[in-house]
């Protein structure tokens, strides 16, 4: 029997026009034409004899086979890249400048931090902490090399997906919920999107509320929810012991999920490029 192997570039450019939902904006993330990549994923899906993308008017969205894929082909470039990188280049040295949310940086990314930085002793690391709208006009103003932001699933924005986030209500207690009355909301500033997604959700339910707290600050959020304030939409994992999740008996509608995307700038250094495969491979085994 003979074995069939996957090319690498090819399944750089699947995983690249998955991210982007679009072949134009894909072509750039890897040094080809719009024409180039859609010849190549056309070259996938008849190595593979079933088609993994629908193709629409504004929009390409991933087919189920193309879903099941999707898993493998990232795997299988980061383990491509990692082996390139510690056979062929030079330890890696320099600044790299991230910017990430408050909430999940001090989530998630301390020991993904640390295990760089233990690993390349000659980098040097600054993290700036903000609201993604803060980030991304760093980013693009260059202040970054690397950002970490929020988006809603399948919204176009450059970079790739490496989290995905559970979002829950939560409360002091039940009793936060008013019986008569809007929804007191605790919410962040505008544009936000978990604030978005509070608010989206319980306008399809025509739920009523208002925005009873304002806070720039995921400490400042729980404090607020924790004086019994009002109620406020968080990511599951990020939800304290002393808050409660409010499940489906508190006749709340439920709340899809959010994405964490991974934006590297144009041009940026080698060294930055090593980070951001680091942070992309540990979020996945996290």
């Amino acid at each position: 029997m003979v074995s069939r192997s996957f090319d690498i570039d090819l399944l750089r450019s699947f995983v690249a026009v998955a991210d982007t939902g679009s072949f134009t904006r894909a072509a750039p993330m890897v040094a080809r034409t719009q024409s180039a990549v859609s010849l190549q994923i056309k070259r996938l899906e008849d190595q593979l004899g079933r088609a993994l993308f629908v193709r629409g008017p504004r929009r390409v969205t991933l087919t189920p086979e193309g879903e099941k894929l999707l898993g493998h082909a990232r795997h299988m470039l980061r383990l491509n890249d990692a082996a390139m990188a510690e056979l062929t280049e030079p330890d890696v040295a320099g600044l790299v400048r991230l910017g990430v949310p408050e909430d999940f940086a001090t989530a998630h990314l301390p020991d993904v931090l640390a295990r760089f930085t233990q690993a390349h002793p000659r980098v040097e690391l600054e993290v700036t902490c903000d609201l993604t709208l803060n980030l991304q006009t760093g980013f693009n103003r260059g202040d970054f090399d690397l950002v970490l932001v929020k988006r809603e699933p399948g919204v176009a924005i450059d970079g790739m997906r490496v989290w995905r986030e559970p979002l829950v209500w939560v409360a002091r207690d039940s009793s936060s919920l008013p019986e008569q009355g809007p929804l007191p909301l605790i919410v962040s500033p505008q544009p936000c999107v978990y604030r978005k997604r509070a608010v989206s959700t319980l306008d399809a339910v025509r739920r009523a509320w208002r925005c009873a707290y304002t806070s720039t600050s995921l400490t400042g959020t729980q404090a607020a929810v924790r004086a019994g304030l009002g109620i406020a939409v968080l990511p599951r994992e990020m939800c304290p012991d002393f808050l409660t999740p409010l499940g489906r008996d508190s006749g709340l509608p439920a709340l899809d999920d959010t994405e964490i995307a991974l934006i590297e700038a144009q041009g940026a250094s080698l060294t930055a490029h090593r980070f951001a495969q680091h942070i992309a491979a540990a979020l996945e085994r996290a």
